[in-house]
Parts: C-alpha cells; structure tokens; sequence
C-alpha cells in the first residue's frame, strides 16, 4: 500500500521527455477501422509454430547466446534476397539491421540525425507513428503538397528552398511511397525520379518507409525509390508487420556503412528477439510468396466491401480513396465538417471506430473533414454493416452531407 510520503519525480523529468502516455486497453469499437491491422484469419499460426521448432530443434541451444546486433544473420540473408528480387535494391545481408518492426530502424535513424529544431519534410498527410518519433525528438515538421500521384515536385522544392533561407536546411524528406498511409496512392515512377533529382540537387537525404509494398490487389509494382539512387542518399526501411503479423515485431533498414554504425549505436535493447527471428526466417523461406497471394486475395474482397459500401451509403456526398493496395481508405467529408469532435461519440453510440485527419497531419490540426478507414481486420460483411452505421452516425451528428 502506498504510503503519505511518496517520492515525486515531477522535477527529475528529462527536458526531452515525452509526454505522459494513457494506460489501459484502448476502447476499440466492433466495427474497428481505426488502426491498419491485417485479416486475422490469415495468420498463419500453424505454420509458423512448425517451422519454429524446426528452427529450434537445429539452432535451440544458441538461444543461451545474445545474438548480433543487426539480428539473425540468416534472416538478413532471406531480406537481401526479396529486396533484390522485388524491388531492385542490391545490398549484403551485412548491410541489413532487424528492427522491431519498421518503427525502431526509424527510431534509430531520427535518432542519429535530428536535433531540436531540424526541419523534416513529410507529406501533407502523413503516419501518426512516424510523425510521434519526429516529435519526440524535437523535429520541425513540415508538410508538402501532394497529389494522386504523391509529393509535388515543385512544393518539395519549394520547402527546401524555404528552409533553407531560413538557414535551416531540412534533415530529411520522408516518404510512403507505396500505398501511403494514409492517403493511400502510390508515387508514380516519375515522381519518384523528380523528387530524387531534388534530393541530390540540393543535398538531402530521403527516408523510404516500404512496409506495405507487398500488399498490391491492382495494377503494376513501382520500383523503390532507393533504385534510383547511386549517390546512397536514399535510407531504406521495411517490414514483416502487415504480410505476417505485427506481433512477430520484425522489420528492417538499409542504409550506407556509416549510417548503419551509427544507427546500430543507437539501437536499443541489443539484437531483436531471436525467438521471432526463427519463426520468420524458416517460414519465410518457404511459405511467404504464396502466403502474400493468399492474404492479397482476401484483402481485395475487403477493399471493394469498403468501397461499395461507401458508393452505398455516402454517395456524392463525400470523396474517397480507391488504392491498389494497403490497408486503408482516405476519406473527405466536406468543408466544414469535424470529424473530431464527434469520434469518441461515434465509436461510444454506433462502435465504430476511426482516425480523424490530425491525427496524419504534420501541424496536428489540419484535415478535421478527413478520416483513415481501415478494411483489414474486418469481415466483409462487417465492412458493409460498419460503413452503414458510420454514414448514419456522421447524419445525427450533424455532419455536413
């Protein structure tokens, strides 16, 4: 029990300390399209206990051992491979850093490159999680204009230029260019050369953030904008995340050799979870190909519910995203319409549940008409019922239609 004296820690906090995060279970509604989780159904359990005890039955006994700090050589091995074979990226296993997640080598790079007050260009909307690191390590985040086919050339020059009259030349350009989140285009081949002419042209470096280039239902594969590259300005980042399971905690960097040391430094916690690392690597190996159709299948029937059903029930009166690929539509309400304000009210009396636009916004306060709806851990049918029971909420709520 604690008692009358207890010790207070309010002025020991470091300058740089986050803020206080909430604890507890977070109230997710039935009709779950807020978070970007993937079918559930489709995890492969099974097969990934099999081949954990295959890998444990030959290498157990090296679990006694703290493993590298780039983690498990022989999955570094499988990541080289896909990385060549898909999306035209050419490093050594040597050159590979496992990461929990795609979120830690992020962490680790802003770590290793930002200081308060480093200006970071983003686009206008942009992942919450990547934009929370940012924060927390003092970044002056700034938003550019994009379109259906991403970053606009001549807004990203713009900022640049901008910064860099200020005598802040930015740090960084971070991008999703494959099924952004939350937007959900795909940067076309030629802006992806454009705005790599830029970076080189005036010297800064750009963070491709890949994790969710597997996930493709239409059209064709755009090369990674690390390919286009040769002058190694170009940091790479990845993840097991969406094509096998959050849970596993698996993603991975590419980055230049000094880079690479200095975000290794920085990396917390050692090696990744060796336990995981098996259980991947020896599913990988040779399920995760047809295991990518498998999922990609069920995940086209979820995005054509979604979009059906929104034609359905919110007509012309609201815009949407209707994306190649990922886990996630962009929807605009009209001008006026706040869509913050009344989210714990929809979640609380129809249970469904969204992310309003500020949530992806560089400003934290840009976008209230917009909100992130994700199709990947509902059924189709619940996809259907959800956007029904959302569209109805939006009316009592006094949402502009």
């Amino acid at each position: 029990m604690a008692g009358t004296n207890q010790f207070n820690y309010d002025d020991l906090f470091a300058k740089n300390a986050p803020a206080p995060a909430g604890g507890g279970a977070v109230r997710r509604g039935k009709y779950d399209f807020a978070v970007a989780y993937p079918d559930p159904v489709s995890i492969p359990t099974d097969e990934l206990v099999d081949s954990l005890k295959g890998a444990l039955d030959e290498e157990g006994g090296d679990l006694a051992l703290y493993a590298d700090r780039q983690g498990y050589a022989p999955l570094r091995e499988f990541v080289a491979g896909k990385l060549a074979r898909d999306r035209d990226i050419h490093v050594a296993a040597d050159d590979i850093v496992l990461g929990d997640g795609s979120g830690q080598p992020i962490h680790m790079l802003l770590e290793v490159l930002v200081d308060p007050g480093d200006v970071l260009l983003t686009d206008d909307f942009v992942y919450t999680g990547t934009l929370s690191q940012m924060r927390r390590f003092g970044g002056d985040i700034r938003g550019v204009e994009t379109d259906e086919e991403g970053m606009l050339p001549d807004a990203l020059s713009g900022a640049i230029e901008k910064a860099i009259g200020e005598g802040r030349k930015p740090k960084l350009i971070y991008l999703i260019p494959t099924f952004q989140n939350p937007q959900g285009w795909t940067m076309s081949l030629a802006r992806r050369q454009a705005v790599v002419e830029i970076s080189q042209k005036y010297g800064v470096p750009i963070m491709e953030d890949d994790c969710y280039v597997d996930l493709r239902y239409d059209g064709e594969d755009v090369t990674s904008i690390y390919s286009l590259d040769d002058t190694g300005s170009v940091m790479y980042v990845g993840s097991f995340s969406k094509i096998i399971a959050p849970g596993m905690r698996l993603g991975y960097l590419t980055v230049p050799q000094g880079l690479r040391e200095r975000a290794v430094a920085a990396k917390s916690g050692g090696s990744v979870n060796s336990f995981a690392s098996y259980a991947v690597h020896r599913y990988a190996t040779g399920n995760l190909d047809t295991h990518i159709g498998d999922i990609n299948e069920i995940q086209r029937v979820k995005r054509d519910a979604m979009v059906s059903a929104l034609g359905e029930n919110f007509g012309s009166r609201a815009e949407w995203s209707n994306p190649e690929g990922g886990l996630f539509l962009w929807l605009k309400m009209p001008e006026g319409s706040d869509l913050v304000s009344i989210r714990d009210r929809v979640l609380e009396t129809a249970d469904v549940g969204y992310l309003p636009g500020p949530n992806f916004a560089p400003d934290g306060a840009s976008g209230r008409n917009y909100a992130r709806l994700c199709f990947g851990y509902c059924q189709p049918e619940e996809i259907r019922e959800g956007i029904a029971r959302l569209a109805e909420a939006f009316e009592k709520e006094g949402v502009a239609f």
